[in-house]
């Protein structure tokens, strides 16, 4: 009995990480805005760009949406796959 117990609490530790870094991008957008709100920033944007795109070199940045240039990563969503690009401005 008390091998499933603990068998069931290593699956729950290892399976809930998971399940954390699973949030939809435009959720944690949402969050990071408000706290970035309650610091008293009032003119900044977030963009949601793919994974890897704030560290392309200038020149490549420009030929995508050109979010990423000069911003600063401040979140990951949807697993991993995209990236949260803050720039105060």
């Amino acid at each position: 009995m008390k091998r499933v117990i603990v068998s069931a609490a290593a699956i729950l530790l290892l399976v809930t990480p998971a399940l954390a870094q699973r949030k939809p991008c435009e959720d944690l957008k949402s969050e990071i805005e408000e706290k970035i709100k309650k610091n008293g920033v009032q003119t900044f944007t977030l963009d949601v760009v793919p994974k890897g795109e704030a560290a392309k070199p200038d020149a490549q940045k420009e030929t995508t949406s050109g979010a990423a240039a000069g911003g600063k990563v401040v979140g990951t969503c949807d697993g991993g796959t995209k990236q949260i690009i803050y720039k105060r401005g």
